[in-house]
């Protein structure tokens, strides 16, 4: 369970989210929807741990039973998905996949066939030796998809992973990672502009920017 409890979040003033909650069970996809300025992009860095010194954030945040708020990004197991993939150019797709398996996989045979098995899942068995720049954009999507997933995260935020691929190829992209989180019962986040995201049935939280406060007006007598 991903749980935000009483979470404020300002820059200056400002509040950009006010005694926010929110539950996110395993396997269940929340999607998080709003205009710009409304707190989603802040509201993800805070729940990874890096939010910008400009904001200040107050609350708690609790995964598995565990409180994350006070622990550093590295301790938080929690996974990211972008719009643009993160994989490192100089290295292979294998050595890309094969950089987030924990260490408990040990030993170059197992390690090879962890990436090998999470290659082949994705339908991209046979390109662990491949450059990622004679990847298509669907392939890359699917293979940053894989190595989020090898570092076996307890929970999982997805920020516009599907804006920049076709429509086609972006329904089947969904279809996919949503497969995965149900199956590992990984509770995600997913924030989008793009309502056809919403998983079928899935809850949609909507964030908006809190109003400006107002100046006491003068009373004239």
């Amino acid at each position: 369970m991903l749980d935000i409890r009483h979470l404020t979040l300002r820059l200056g003033p400002q509040p950009l989210l006010a005694d926010f909650s929110l539950s996110v069970p395993p396997g269940e996809v929340v999607t998080l929807m709003g205009p710009s300025g409304s707190g989603k992009s802040t509201l993800l860095q805070w729940l990874v741990g890096a939010l910008e010194p400009a904001f200040v954030a107050h609350g708690e945040l609790w995964l598995a039973g565990r409180a994350l708020h006070a622990l550093p990004t590295e301790q938080r197991r929690m996974g990211l998905l972008f719009q643009d993939d993160v994989l490192f150019p100089h290295w292979s797709v294998g050595q890309n996949l094969a950089f987030a398996l924990p260490a408990q996989v040990r030993g170059a045979a197992a390690r090879q066939a962890a990436v090998a098995q999470a290659l082949a899942s994705v339908e991209l068995a046979g390109f662990a030796d491949r450059d990622p720049a004679t990847l298509s954009g669907g392939q890359r999507a699917r293979a940053s998809l894989m190595r989020t997933l090898l570092a076996q995260p307890q929970a999982l935020l997805l920020d516009e992973p599907f804006s920049k691929l076709d429509v086609a190829l972006r329904q089947r992209f969904r279809a996919l990672v949503f497969a995965h989180v149900a199956e590992r019962g990984i509770p995600t986040l997913l924030v989008t502009h793009d309502p056809a995201d919403v998983p079928p049935g899935g809850r949609v939280v909507l964030l908006a920017p809190e109003p400006e406060p107002t100046a006491p007006q003068a009373s004239h007598v």
